[in-house]
């Protein structure tokens, strides 16, 4: 095992004196084994990949071979206290001079991962490289533009000006696997969560690195105190992963995309947070390189093992990866080691399986992967301490920051990235008959319960604090028309239209909604409330028969309405569809897409917008797209 380096600071352009082909800094066991891969010759100089691993001996030589492949000239890995062949493996990939192998000593006090980090910042190759990037070795890159390698996308960079390039996340669960298979990773998890999860949008960072300027981080490098204050962070220019130039801000702090930053058009880091059942129980076991206690829980799993999505885009890489995969293995040595890691890996799970824990921990998987996307809560919510963030900022940052907002307050608004709408009501059956002693709140011009039996966990809180579905309730009583003849389909508890129904006598409003326990409550909150039925207010007056599709079809035909208003989730594409040419003859001038329908058919926004246009229906009234979707009827 190679021991980890000390030496003295060396700045970029004063790199050592290398012979051909050998990394600059590289240590005097790499390479000595002849082989026939050779070190990757990047356009870019010296491109490093920074990880750090324990117990990774089944999935080392194909995040190794990917990497390679994709163009890193260097991988710098950093290991501690492995007992499955996973430092072997990789000193013997140093030998054959592709890879660099370094021992994660530990200060007493510091968790692995910064320590590797600490460590990392010392290290001669890394030093001396043109381009780092710091990734886990559940983390594989995955290049979308030009021929999927780094040389193309840097080129891409470089001819903008740009200096680094922010990695954004895709977290890509388990597809329903629970056993073990020695297929590649990158080939078995195909489906993932959809670009728009906000809660998959942590990022990474490969940039220029000078040692003198940037401190190294988990998701991004750290600018050194006293560069903060020089002409130098005008020099840096990172882009997003669409090739757009990042906001200023992100120079100095944060670690994750938002709405206004994230993009997937140039690149993605695909995050295998979880693999099979299988896989996810022997990593419970063996820890992880931050040492956290109990990481690998359910509520984890819930979180990374996201399915919604399928992507294929790791595919176009089969063909080399395989080649560099068979190529690794001729070595007789990496052979032995990669097949031994994986047989040990084998017999620990024969063993498992035959346990409690294990039969525990797939019931306990099984019922953790059913929680659906928009009831997944990554923390506890914390409120920003906006002094606390004040006081931590330098005075060029907080210069900096209040130019960017003026800038885009002056400029073009970016169109924001569309997030996964919250769904507001629980999801699968609810029970009413269980007790629940819920405390009612107003809510704009209604009151309702903090139930959990019917509402979702995470606006409980909006609900205590008089703000749900706020977005909703403030701007439909603005937008729909005079004396407007209001159909609402999928009405849930009848918020939205009673509260409408509270400040707008104009309207005359119907609603409809078939599922029981929400008829109950609807009945309830307006007994509270002191909100009556009307004629300005009322329910549809019976139960519909037949397909939805259809039932709707004749209340659209009986009810005559000039605004539609959709929330309910059966209301599809096709269903749409079906509805807007079945009145094509008396269509309401206003449509509204919102509630479980928007959370339900989010992806399908698209086509959904071009069946409202060849119906005659442009998108209009101003709605957050991640709220409400609205459109008039052109004349």
């Amino acid at each position: 095992m190679v021991g980890v380096a000390k030496s003295k600071k060396v700045k970029p352009e004063a790199k050592a004196p290398t012979q051909e082909g050998r990394p600059f800094g590289a240590g005097p066991d790499w390479g000595r084994v002849e082989f026939s891969l050779k070190r990757h010759a990047g356009a870019h100089g010296q491109v490093t990949a920074v990880s750090m691993m324990k117990d990774e001996g089944p999935f080392v030589i194909e995040w190794v071979a990917h990497h390679l492949a994709i163009g890193f000239t260097d991988l710098v890995v950093y290991t501690n206290d492995c007992s499955d062949g996973t430092e072997k493996i990789l000193f013997r990939l140093e030998e054959l001079g592709l890879c660099h192998h370094r021992a994660n000593v530990i200060p007493e006090g510091i968790r692995p991962q910064p320590s590797a980090l600490n460590h990392a910042q010392m290290e001669p190759v890394v030093q001396q490289s043109d381009w780092v990037m710091v990734f886990d070795a559940d983390e594989f890159l995955s290049i979308k533009y030009g021929d999927g390698t780094l040389d193309g996308v840097l080129t891409a960079a470089t001819a903008q000006g740009a200096n680094g390039i922010v990695v954004t996340w895709r977290i890509f669960g388990s597809a329903g696997l629970v056993d073990w298979s020695r297929a590649p990773v990158s080939e078995q998890y195909l489906m993932a969560a959809p670009e728009t999860w906000n809660k998959g949008w942590g990022v990474k960072t490969l940039f220029k690195f000078d040692p003198d300027k940037w401190n190294l981080g988990i998701h991004r490098p750290k600018m050194k105190t006293k560069w903060i204050e020089t002409e130098f962070p005008d020099q840096v220019k990172w882009l997003n992963g669409s090739g757009q130039e990042m906001e200023d801000y992100f120079k100095f702090r944060g670690w994750r995309s938002i709405t206004r930053t994230v993009g997937y058009d140039w690149a993605q880091l695909n995050h295998y947070a979880v693999k099979s059942v299988d896989s996810y129980a022997v990593r419970k076991l063996r820890g992880n390189v931050n040492n956290k206690a109990d990481k690998y829980n359910s509520d984890y799993w819930s979180l990374q093992d996201r399915n919604e999505v399928r992507d294929e885009t790791m595919l176009r890489y089969t063909q080399v990866r395989n080649q560099m995969i068979e190529t690794l293995l001729r070595d007789p040595v990496l052979n032995q080691l990669h097949y031994a890691a994986l047989e040990r890996t084998e017999m620990r799970l024969d063993e498992l399986r035959a346990t409690d824990a294990y039969r525990t921990l797939v019931a306990d998987l099984a019922q953790a992967s059913a929680v659906p996307i928009t009831q997944i809560v990554a923390k506890p919510p914390q409120p920003r301490d906006r002094d606390k963030i004040a006081a931590l900022m330098s005075d060029v940052e907080k210069k900096r920051g209040a130019k960017a907002r003026e800038e885009r307050k002056a400029g073009p608004q970016r169109e924001p990235a569309v997030q996964v709408p919250m769904g507001s009501y629980a999801t699968g059956s609810v029970d009413l008959m269980r007790e629940a002693d819920a405390e009612y709140y107003p809510n704009h011009t209604l009151k309702l319960p903090a139930d959990p039996r019917i509402f979702a966990a995470h606006v409980l809180p909006s609900i205590r604090a008089g703000k749900f579905e706020r977005g909703l309730a403030r701007r439909m009583p603005l937008v729909l028309t005079n004396g407007a003849k209001v159909l609402e389909v999928g009405s849930a508890v009848g918020f939205l239209c009673g509260h409408c129904a509270n400040i707008r006598p104009d309207l005359t409003i119907t609603m409809y909604e078939d599922r029981p326990e929400f008829l109950h409550m609807m009945a309830t909150i307006y007994a509270v409330s002191e909100r009556t039925f009307t004629n300005e207010l009322q329910l549809a007056r019976a139960p519909l028969a037949g397909a939805f599709s259809q039932s709707i079809c004749s209340l659209m035909i009986a009810e005559h309405p000039t605004a539609l208003l959709i929330a309910d989730r059966r209301m599809g594409p096709a269903e749409l569809g079906l509805l807007l040419d079945t009145t094509r003859d008396r269509k309401p001038t206003q449509l509204f897409f919102y509630g479980q329908m928007l959370e339900a058919w989010h992806q399908s926004m698209t086509e959904i917008i071009q069946i409202c246009a060849q119906a005659g229906y442009a998108p209009d009234y101003g709605f957050d797209p991640n709220i409400c979707h609205g459109f008039r009827l052109e004349t």
